[in-house]
């Protein structure tokens, strides 16, 4: 019987006795199954290089023509950033230190690299660069790299202390930087950068070391017009950066003739150079391959925390590469001071953002990641102590921007409902109260806009982003409400509860969307619930609707799908207009699989008592917007968002965040197996499941029979078997819908069917 190590306790592998073999559909070994790639291209905006998971080095590749993640699959290589964000769009951040080999004099300029021969794995990248070999792995604040130089006297490896990643000549710059040697084989500096996705000012540190002493070491400083190198330049502090044309670094220079390896390891602090150095010992030793060996076993123990049998092949390969990708961000820089943090205590940072991420991603991490999502919220509740707000975005140790709600609240409700526990409630009651009743200083980074949502029940146009951020708004009431009525203050709960029915003030019955209106109740005029702009003038930002249309948005009432069936006039008419949304192309306001906004919606089906049209969405968006290739993702990852959605979904399972319950979707797989905290483990059932068999026609919950398309929080993380029978056509099973329970519903009837 095969098994895989998970947090210290051991689950069932993939093969199990009696049941499967490696030729229809199982892997001992879910890193085989991942291509680190996918989404590099396309949007996706992935990272491809070394990291661990969670880990805030992610020593990675980045070429002429890189997004935010700084890489592109065929334009030419600059060389290899230890900082990047994975799957964000908007403006760059980080791709520091940038570290490029070369052969012959120094000469930092113009670095535009050939490449062949790409190759990765969890914790491991690998290319050609001309005649030169590089592989990197990677630690949590630190990389390694090997690089394989041809016969040379002249071997160079050089580090740019102000590199970061631009698009289009958009994106940090720095503003100070220096380098030094720290011994006869160690160089260190620091950089300050303004600018990028959030402007606040970045100040990080870097150590660089390598394992043989080189021929020459020194700094170098380089303008448009003229080079500076100075071999054993900065030992008694370096060159220091003014000029915004000018580049700073540092450089090795090593013969090679005899000996064509070299290798070098480099870690960064936004604490200190000499916590950088300290940094260093996360990858004790020179063995780059132990080293890799490391980093893959993080990432075996990550990935084996949900086994899958069964599927194709494409299919497996697609999991277990989003399910990667559901590890990179938010990142664990536990130990930095990152703005004024409790010290002692885990901390994580580069939140890009909560808008993306707490629909999915976050909610899978407190079923498999539960100590980490208990680190994270406590980082939020940590950043709210320290700036007064508990931030919707947050990156490099400052807050972001709001693009909608104040969706920390969702992250707060989800822990709460599902019990979570590990953070201050009374702290975190504090925070989101905060949020739903004073106005923001500074609605851009935090908070929310009030004034009219107050007084009026809806956010009038006089504000940017007006329609979107009324419907976020009500739903962050009802995430409020939740935590209030779970706290036994039933008062604020009722009070929350109330206002989350504020998306209704915004529907028009007429044209069955929601519809923005002026301060003086006035209608928006010759509106049509299509147009992602509906005034076909205004920018992304300044739009009714952000990244989206009307049709999009109206499906975003996860609290009120009832009410929202209601305005259409029963199940009928509730079905009807969905399947217009999923019939109308996204690029004219219909479904976009590429943003978050209507990530629900083809779950919403359930409520209908329909869960067949749900397994049709589902099933497609699945077969077609997923592939296992540079391209294979529809829109940004959005630092894990995209992923976590197939994870749930190819599991047949799916949340509605802030809320203790789970959809029963369409499950690709024969058998999914989450192991729980505590030695439990849920398992998902479906041994007849296929591309055409994907409607479930009976569902038995532990051997009872279980006619809903929903399960409870508490049934899944109690432990257990959920068993699907699958067919080519639907049945009657879960068509007489019925309510999931919520014992922190501020409704007595909710409350009373607590537990059940």
């Amino acid at each position: 019987m095969n098994k895989v190590r998970l947090g210290g306790a051991f689950v069932l592998a993939l093969l199990l006795a009696g049941q499967g073999s490696a030729q229809d559909g199982a892997a001992d070994d879910p890193l085989s199954a991942v291509n680190v790639f996918v989404g590099a291209d396309n949007n996706g905006n992935t990272v491809p290089g070394a990291g661990v998971p969670f880990g805030f080095v992610a020593f990675s590749p980045d070429t002429v023509r890189g997004s935010t993640n700084g890489y592109d699959g065929a334009s030419p290589l600059t060389g290899f950033s230890v900082t990047h964000v994975s799957g964000t769009g908007g403006e760059s951040k980080y791709g520091n230190f940038r570290v490029t080999p070369t052969i012959g004099p120094v000469d930092p300029r113009n670095l535009v690299l050939t490449r062949s021969g790409e190759e990765g794995a969890p914790g491991y990248y690998a290319t050609r660069i001309g005649a030169i070999r590089a592989e990197l792995t990677a630690a949590r604040m630190a990389g390694m790299a090997r690089f394989t130089f041809p016969v040379s006297g002249e071997a160079n490896l050089i580090i740019d202390a102000t590199s970061a990643i631009q698009l289009m000549g958009k994106g940090p710059r720095a503003v100070g930087a220096q380098v030094q040697m720290l011994d006869a084989r160690t160089l260190g500096g620091t950089a300050e950068f303004v600018g990028g996705w959030n402007a606040a000012p970045l100040k990080l540190h870097f150590a660089a070391t390598f394992d043989r002493d080189p021929i020459r070491i020194g700094g170098w400083n380089a303008t448009r017009g003229s080079l500076s190198v100075k071999p054993g330049a900065g030992a008694n502090g370096g060159d220091q950066r003014i000029d915004p044309s000018d580049r700073v670094g540092g450089f090795a220079t090593f013969d090679t003739r005899s000996d064509r390896v070299v290798r070098m390891k480099i870690a960064v602090s936004f604490a200190s150079v000499e916590q950088a150095r300290a940094n260093l010992a996360e990858l004790p030793g020179w063995d780059f391959d132990a080293r890799r060996l490391a980093a893959a076993e993080l990432w075996r123990d990550a990935l084996g925390r949900i086994a899958v049998e069964g599927g194709s092949a494409t299919e497996r390969r697609n999991f277990y590469s989003a399910l990667y990708r559901s590890h990179t961000m938010p990142h664990d820089v536990s130990g930095e001071r990152v703005g004024e943090s409790a010290p002692g205590r885990p901390h994580y940072e580069d939140y890009y953002t909560l808008w993306d991420t707490f629909r999915t991603l976050h909610p899978l991490l407190t079923l498999i990641q539960p100590e980490r999502q208990r680190a994270m919220i406590n980082s939020l509740l940590d950043t709210y102590s320290e700036t007064g707000w508990l931030p919707d975005a947050r990156i490099a140790g400052a807050n972001g921007m709001t693009q909608g709600g104040s969706n920390g609240d969702v992250l707060i409700a989800d822990a709460v409902v599902k019990e979570l526990g590990g953070f201050d409630r009374a702290l975190a009651w504090q925070a989101i109260r905060k949020d739903g009743d004073v106005e923001s200083d500074d609605p851009t980074r935090q908070g929310r806009v009030l004034r009219d949502y107050l007084a009026l029940g809806y956010v009038s146009q006089s504000e940017t982003r007006a329609a979107s951020r009324t419907l976020e708004y009500a739903y962050d009431d009802f995430a409020i409400a939740e935590v209030a009525a779970a706290m036994g203050k039933h008062d604020e709960a009722a009070r929350f509860f109330r206002r989350s029915a504020n998306w209704q003030r915004l529907w028009d019955d007429g044209l069955k969307c929601i519809r923005p209106r002026y301060a003086d109740g006035g209608w928006m005029p010759d509106f049509d619930c299509n147009h992602v702009y509906p005034d076909n003038s205004t920018a992304w930002w300044d739009a009714p609707f952000y990244e989206g249309s009307s049709r999009q948005y109206s499906t975003y009432v996860p609290h009120d799908p009832a009410g929202l069936i209601a305005r259409l006039g029963g199940a009928a008419g509730f079905v009807a207009w969905l399947d217009t949304l999923f019939d109308t192309e996204g690029n004219r306001g219909g479904y976009e699989h590429g943003n978050e906004p209507d990530f629900l919606a083809a779950y919403l089906y359930v409520h209908a008592g329909r869960p067949d049209r749900t397994a049709d969405r589902v099933r497609a968006i699945m077969a077609t917007l997923y592939r296992p290739t540079h391209d294979g993702l529809p829109g940004n990852d959005d630092a894990g968002a995209m992923s976590s959605w197939y994870v749930w979904s190819a599991m047949g399972l799916f949340p509605n965040a802030g809320q203790p319950f789970y959809y029963i979707g369409s499950p690709l797989f024969t058998r999914s197996i989450i192991a729980l905290q505590g030695g439990r483990r849920f398992e998902v059932r479906a041994s007849r499941t296929s591309a055409d068999r994907r409607y479930v026609v009976a569902a038995r919950l532990n051997g009872a029979p279980l006619d809903r398309a929903w399960i409870t929080h508490r049934e899944l993380a109690a432990g257990g078997v959920l068993e699907l029978d699958m067919a080519e056509r639907p049945g009657a099973w879960a068509t007489r819908f019925r309510a999931p329970p919520n014992p922190y519903h501020p409704d007595p009837e909710q409350r009373a069917t607590r537990g059940k």
